[in-house]
């Protein structure tokens, strides 16, 4: 219940900042030519909050946090008294029209910039990518990828640390080659490998690039020794202490390391299992019932312990921090690449490169929220960013209930010389609706199938 609370009230919030950012972004445009404004709303339904001001401008909270609007004058759905009628929307420019239509997009990117720049200089604790092992007759292996090198490069694009990566693997769905360069420690020589992808199996909602490729990122050395544990978990309610080793899982032996342990408990989501421990040199058995968790689309059980592991190696840490000039850089790279990727993605869905099971919806996005929200402000900043970008993009599809479907329609009337008809956009409001409503229904399906499978 406390996740459940924890998502949605981070999901609130984001979607609250981003909202209010995106329809901003048209109210001071707006306001900037010379549109009067008459309501601009945070949510929609009830009011629950509710203010005019002395310009006549009403603003609003509304009851249903899944979006907003900015109400303008417009002589085509307002009576409008003739002193008013230089103040409404449909008496400026084309070009005016497209620049208060455009900038609520735009403030999306904006924001982004700002969010990625604050990040950078509070600092982003980070890992450098460093190959842990890779598994025999994988499209890395078959690459001669190796251990304890750290990829330096992908594709022309530089990797300091595994978001890096991962974000610039994406982008290659659908390339017949990956080329990879990478380092040791001991040398700053390149070694650059070429990855045979024309084969490559890759499903981003059950598995991530790396392990597709057969590349599993470095980790300290873990142990089958229960370091802590979360206070009314299932191991709190059983009794398990920090310092108790696991030795068996139901009678069977467990392997050295956390691993085997890990992948056993995931198989018993709320089934009750005998787990064998020794405790100062006593061997004793609890039983223990995993609670079930959601991970990728896959239900699985879980309990509530983190394992006894080595220190990170100080020298494959890095802090992502800048002063205030590079910050700005970083960030409008940053922002710049995660445009590109998005618009890439996007014609890939089209292309069928990427398949519309890995579309998400709010579910999916609550769970990030919370989960990001969950390991700090600077990881939140990061996430705010994300979905600030791709907030922008939606927009600028060029469905016609969408901004990118207006100024579709104020680039026709720039290059006829009059407006789209009335009677087509409505036939177009219609249409994009209809597409805008399927998308976000096959969205929601994938997040419910993830959430019950």
């Amino acid at each position: 219940m406390f996740d459940f609370i924890w998502n949605l009230a981070s999901f609130v919030i984001a979607l609250g900042i981003l909202v209010t950012v995106h329809e901003y972004g048209h109210f001071w445009v707006a306001r900037k030519n010379g549109v009067k404004v008459e309501r601009f709303s945070i949510g929609f339904g009830k009011a629950i909050w509710r203010k005019k001001t002395h310009d006549g401008t009403e603003y609003v909270i509304a009851m249903i946090p899944l979006g907003g609007y900015v109400k303008m004058l417009d002589e085509r759905v307002d009576n409008v008294s003739s002193q008013d009628k230089d103040k409404t929307f449909n008496a400026k420019s084309v070009y005016q029209r497209i620049a208060i239509i455009a900038a609520g997009p735009f403030a999306n990117f904006i924001f982004a910039v700002i969010a990625f720049y604050f990040m950078f200089l509070i600092g982003v604790p980070s890992i450098k990518p460093i190959i842990g092992s890779v598994t025999p007759d994988s499209i890395a292996a078959q690459a001669q990828l190796s251990n304890k090198v750290e990829i330096v490069e992908v594709s022309g694009k530089r990797t300091r640390d595994w978001q890096d990566v991962n974000l610039a693997l994406i982008a290659e769905i659908g390339s017949d080659e990956i080329v990879l360069k990478t380092k040791t420690s001991e040398s700053q020589f390149i070694s650059t490998h070429q990855l045979n992808t024309q084969g490559w199996q890759f499903s981003p909602d059950k598995t991530s690039a790396l392990v597709s490729l057969g590349i599993t990122p470095f980790r300290p050395q873990v142990y089958n020794e229960i370091a802590q544990v979360s206070p009314d978990s299932p191991a709190a309610l059983a009794g398990l202490q920090a310092g108790d080793k696991l030795m068996a899982l139901n009678g069977q032996v467990l392997l050295p390391g956390w691993l085997d342990f890990s992948q056993k408990i995931k198989a018993f989501p709320e089934q009750e299992v005998t787990l064998t421990i020794e405790r100062f040199g006593l061997t004793k058995n609890l039983s223990i019932t995993p609670k079930v968790v959601d991970v990728k689309g896959q239900r699985i059980g879980y309990i509530g312990v983190s394992p006894k592991a080595d220190e990170w190696p100080s020298e494959y840490r890095i802090e992502l921090t800048y002063d205030i000039f590079s910050a700005l850089g970083e960030s409008l790279l940053r922002t710049w690449n995660l445009v590109t990727l998005s618009f890439d993605m996007i014609g890939k869905l089209i292309t069928g490169d990427v398949s519309v099971k890995n579309l998400s919806g709010p579910i999916s996005i609550a769970q990030g929220a919370g989960n990001s929200a969950g390991y700090g402000f600077v990881y939140f900043l990061g996430f705010l960013a994300l979905i600030s970008i791709n907030l922008g993009i939606i927009n600028l599809l060029p469905l016609p209930i969408l901004d990118g479907g207006h100024l579709l329609y104020y680039l026709i009337e720039l290059l006829t010389g009059k407006p789209v008809p009335e009677n087509i956009q409505e036939a177009g409001f219609k249409f994009g609706a209809l597409a805008l409503f399927a998308l976000m229904m096959i969205a929601l399906f994938n997040d419910f199938s993830r959430v019950l499978s």
